[in-house]
């Protein structure tokens, strides 16, 4: 069974569908998807197989290619039509590696302070299991989580750091999350470094400029590589700007899914 957040519209535009990072869920757009339908987006915030509010008590395998086609099979029985996916933070990996494997179900692409760049879950994959789950075992720690929360938003408050770290792992008290966690930390996680220049759709590269977890330079690298991307960075903002700057983000979504139509409307003008 699948987790996400449906949307209570139907637009004739692209849906926008939301991803999340790793080992989080979809109410990371808790500040920004209200947004989003506000503007008229058919929205979908969809739980990645393995992390989030999906029901995995019979345990499915939660490697790279059982998320791919977890999603994949959502996207052919529900949505049916190309998207915009929207992909922060290893959630941007997940899109890349859809899109390379699936082209025809994304018209366009936006990464949020992409990790891309990883060579997967590196020497965790060889970690024996005990040890494995001793590691999972601390990353739903709260005060794991609150440093992280130091590392990944600028300035905001304790009390503030306290609720997130509540709302980021909630999901962590299923009771199969620590197997469906270490079943991908083995299994090599994702790597796609070599697939970004296989990516032909249009792609906006979002980045907050004061990320303490990715550098700006592998978001320039990233434009770089890219065949066909714009690059928007917003100040004063860490490593989710989904959650700590959702106005900025929903306004870069939006006036990307809608530039192709200004242009058009344009030209029709003209003629």
């Amino acid at each position: 069974m699948s987790s996400c957040v449906r949307p209570l519209i139907q637009s004739k535009t692209s849906p926008v569908v939301l991803l999340h990072g790793f080992d989080s869920s979809c109410l990371e757009w808790r500040y920004t998807y209200p947004l989003l339908e506000e503007a008229g987006f058919e929205t979908w915030a969809v739980d990645i197989l393995g992390w989030g509010f999906s029901d995995l008590e019979k345990l499915p395998p939660c490697n790279v290619a059982s998320k791919r086609e977890h999603f994949y099979q959502l996207w052919k029985s529900h949505i049916k039509r190309p998207i915009i996916l929207v992909g922060p933070s290893l959630g941007a990996a997940v899109a890349i590696d859809f899109v390379v494997n699936h082209p025809e179900a994304v018209e366009k692409l936006v990464l949020i302070d992409a990790s891309v760049y990883e060579e997967g879950t590196g020497n965790l994959a060889t970690l024996p299991r005990i040890a494995a789950y001793a590691g999972v075992y601390l990353l739903k720690s709260i005060p794991l989580r609150l440093y992280v929360n130091v590392l990944a938003f600028t300035g905001i408050s304790f009390g503030t750091s306290l609720d997130w770290t509540n709302v980021g792992r909630l999901h962590c008290l299923y009771p199969w999350w620590e197997d469906a966690t270490v079943d991908f930390m083995i299994s090599g996680g994702y790597n796609v470094s070599a697939q970004i220049q296989q990516v032909k759709q249009k792609t906006l590269i979002i980045w907050g400029e004061d990320d303490q977890i990715i550098s700006n330079k592998l978001a320039v690298r990233l434009h770089c590589e890219l065949p066909n991307a714009t690059i928007r960075q917003i100040p004063d903002c860490g490593h989710l700007p989904h959650v700590e700057r959702p106005n900025s983000v929903a306004k870069l979504i939006v006036d990307f899914v809608h530039e192709d139509c200004f242009k058009e409307a344009e030209c029709v003008s003209q003629y």
